[in-house]
This record gives structure tokens, C-alpha cells and sequence, in this order.
């Protein structure tokens, strides 16, 4: 069983997996329909059966990494590869059926935009109730939620029910909330960045300023150029398992060849 837990403090590594794998349920397996696609999928080697003859996709196999103090660590891969899993499982989201994930440092995971939002409660709510989620203290959140107001630019919106914003009325609301603080490990999904063109903008210098300041930055994206001026080292991944990892160059360039070559 595995288990989010510190790390000695005398270790440089901030993460470290060892023999991580995750599998989902297919629920409903025995439809016609949904046989044909597994036998479908079946070919990539990461669809079958658990111990209870339960079919089973298996979304991360066997992953050991070491994240240290410093990294800014790209995750690259096709669609289904595994990269947002990873990121969901080194933020906790996600728990292992085998192998063990440590970490040390506060982690902020810019992953789900919509997390812990409630469409009934207005915008100054749900700040609230999501920096609470992140672990932030009532008296925190009340010191900051001025500065998190300006971000959003939303203005007399926030006194108005969520469900009443558009898609990128919500994104502005939800990333001002997950960035109102200095993350010690910054975890991020690239489809996040999605929305008016100034505003993204915006996002991304503020984006810019934490990979700074972290000690730890992973990011899943598609985007090479943005992978190569944000990150250091790469991780590709395939089928959900590490196919190459090293300096970003090197991964990107490898990443690159195999792509074309297809």
C-alpha cells in the first residue's frame, strides 16, 4: 500500500515514487459493445485483468522517480500516456495499488480548474471555500482575499451566483485562487491555460514568477517550446510507463524523432 509521507530533511529529494503503478475498474465489462472496444484497446498493453479477473486499465506502471530541490520537470507523452494521472497521484489525488510516493513541501496542484467549486455560491464564496481546500487558515484567506479579487478582475461578478460566469469568468476566479500563494511544490496541467489571450498572459508571468520561487515544478503539456523555456528535465512517458528521462534538450529531441518517425 502506498502512502504520502515526509521525507528526511537531509535528503535533497522533494518527491520520490518507488514502483508506482495505478489502475482504474472497467466497469460493466461484460457488454458486447465494451469488449470490442478493450480488444480494441488491448493492443496498446495496458488494458487487463486484476486479481478478481476484474478488467482493469493500467493507467502508471511500475514509476520510480526522484524529484529533487531545483527540478522543473516536464511530463511528455501522447494523449493517454499518463501525464495527467502522474501528476494526480503526486499530489495525492490518486493512490497507488503498489509501490510507495513521498514528498515534503506544501503542494499546490494546478490541475482541475473546477475543484471545489459550488455553482450556487457566489464568487467571494468559493474563493473561500477553495483556499481551504488548499490549506489555507480562515484568517489567511481573509488577508488575502483582496489581493485575490483584483487577480480574478471580476469585479461586482464575484457577488454574483458562479453558475452565472462563463468558462472564462470561472477560470479567472479559480487560478487566482490556486496561484494566491508561494507553492513549495507547484504541480500543473497545461489545459488549464485556456481563455482570453491578456488574461493568459497575465497567468502566465504570474506562472512565471512561482517556477521561480518553488522548489519543486512539474508540468504536463504538449508544448515543446513552453516545455523548454519552463523545465529543465523531461520525463516521457508511454503507455504509462517511463519510456526516457534526463535533461529536457535530450528528452525533447529524442521525444521529437520518435514523433515524426511515426
Amino acid at each position: 500500500m502506498s502512502t504520502l509521507a515526509n521525507l528526511s530533511r537531509n535528503d535533497e529529494t522533494v518527491i520520490r515514487l518507488d514502483g508506482v503503478s495505478v489502475v482504474f475498474p472497467v466497469y460493466q465489462a461484460g457488454s458486447r459493445s465494451l469488449k470490442k472496444r478493450i480488444l480494441f484497446h488491448g493492443s496498446r498493453g495496458n488494458i487487463g485483468r486484476d486479481a478478481n479477473d476484474k478488467v482493469v486499465v493500467a493507467a502508471l506502471s511500475d514509476i520510480s522517480l526522484a524529484i529533487t530541490a531545483g527540478d522543473r520537470l516536464a511530463l511528455i507523452g501522447a494523449n493517454g500516456a499518463g501525464k495527467t494521472t502522474l501528476l494526480r497521484t503526486l499530489a495525492g489525488i490518486f493512490e497507488p495499488v503498489e509501490g510507495e510516493v513521498k514528498s515534503r513541501g506544501r503542494i499546490s496542484p494546478l490541475l482541475d480548474i473546477n475543484l471545489g467549486i459550488d455553482a450556487e455560491l457566489n464568487g467571494y464564496d468559493n474563493i473561500r471555500v477553495r483556499a481551504m481546500l488548499l490549506g489555507l487558515s480562515t484568517a489567511e484567506i481573509e488577508r488575502r482575499l483582496p489581493e485575490i479579487a483584483e487577480f480574478t478582475e471580476l469585479g461586482d461578478y464575484l457577488d454574483m451566483p458562479v453558475r452565472t460566469y462563463s468558462a472564462g469568468m470561472m477560470l479567472r476566479l479559480c487560478f487566482a485562487v490556486a496561484t494566491c500563494f508561494e507553492p513549495e511544490i507547484l504541480l500543473m496541467d497545461e489545459s488549464i491555460l485556456t481563455g482570453d489571450a491578456r488574461f493568459i498572459a497575465k497567468a502566465e508571468a504570474r506562472i512565471q514568477s512561482f517556477i521561480e520561487e518553488a522548489s519543486v515544478f512539474v508540468l504536463a503539456s504538449h508544448n515543446l517550446e513552453l516545455i523548454k523555456r519552463w523545465c529543465n528535465k523531461g520525463l516521457w512517458l508511454d503507455r504509462g510507463r517511463i519510456r526516457m528521462q534526463g535533461p529536457i534538450e535530450a528528452v525533447v529531441e529524442e521525444y521529437r524523432k520518435f514523433v515524426s518517425a511515426r
